[in-house]
């Protein structure tokens, strides 16, 4: 058996002293998609990494751009790994299926609790978007078409921010996002025991950083797709269908999509393929979102 000690990843800049991934799921996850970070790039590709947009040295973001794009759309996916570990390379396997629907996929990095608790990573994505519209047109991007997405925490960070309306966002995709934080008694030791000793600064910030609690009928109408696992975990089956719920109660356009078979992490490996169903649903919002 793979035990998380066994996972090194020396061969990546890792500036915050990142804990050990707590799972051996999550172990074979990492070591999966930081080896499809390591594969060549398609020719028509251009590729850049690093990219600062604030002084944190995890305020960074690796971008992919079709050759030859201008003012294509941008799909912002953030990683995840429960708010405490993380690595942006993590979602930049997806940079090859985003251009081939003449996307430019940008992967951010943010800070990561305990050393920075939320909100640090909401105002870390807040930041990002910033510099993006002021910069991703030298990218070939359009920073008034952002597709907002993100894997797990990604997810959260994604939706939450999504939420907040920003100019230029018109539509949000989290893949088996943390919707909801609150839990009035959680068990000893458990992932959402964690949320409240680890990952946010002051427990009474749980409502604060749970997007089910962000919708209002003053909010965003900014449309939503919800992807998750048939055997995803139960905090993220039920705090999905939840927020589904509330989008449609306040007129959000919204659909849920439960992935057969799939568990916290296929939802995002899957995504390797361009192929898959996601890309075929981000395609549609993107040809919506032109008329």
């Amino acid at each position: 058996m793979t035990h998380s000690a066994d996972l090194t990843l020396s061969a990546i800049h890792n500036p915050d002293g990142q804990p050990p991934l707590p799972l051996d799921a999550a172990v074979g996850y990492a070591r999966t998609v930081m080896e499809w970070d390591t594969q060549g790039t398609d020719p028509a590709v251009r590729a850049a990494r690093d990219i600062p947009y604030g002084p944190h040295p995890l305020h960074r973001y690796n971008v992919f751009t079709p050759q030859g794009a201008e003012r294509a759309p941008v799909l912002v996916f953030w990683h995840g790994g429960g708010w405490t570990n993380g690595y942006r390379q993590w979602a930049t396997f997806m940079g090859r299926a985003a251009c081939s629907l003449g996307l430019v996929l940008v992967a951010p990095s943010y800070r990561l609790a305990p050393t920075h608790p939320l909100p640090a990573g909401l105002e870390d994505a807040l930041a990002a978007l910033t510099h993006l519209r002021n910069g991703i047109a030298a990218w070939g991007g359009d920073p008034d078409r952002l597709f907002l997405a993100g894997h797990s925490a990604g997810g959260q960070i994604a939706a939450l921010t999504a939420l907040l309306a920003p100019d230029g966002v018109v539509a949000c995709l989290p893949v088996s996002g943390i919707m909801d934080l609150r839990h009035p008694a959680p068990p000893q030791g458990s992932p959402e025991e964690l949320v409240y000793t680890t990952v946010l600064a002051a427990p009474g910030l749980d409502t604060a950083m749970s997007p089910v609690c962000r919708v209002t009928g003053a909010g965003t109408k900014v449309p939503f797709l919800l992807t998750y696992g048939e055997h995803d975990t139960d905090r993220v089956i039920r705090s999905n269908r939840a927020l589904a719920a509330r989008l449609a109660d306040h007129q959000v356009p919204v659909e849920l999509v439960e992935t057969a078979g799939a568990d916290h992490f296929d939802t995002h490996t899957a995504l390797h393929s361009p192929d898959h169903t996601w890309y075929r649903r981000l395609a549609g919002m993107l040809r919506r979102s032109m008329t």
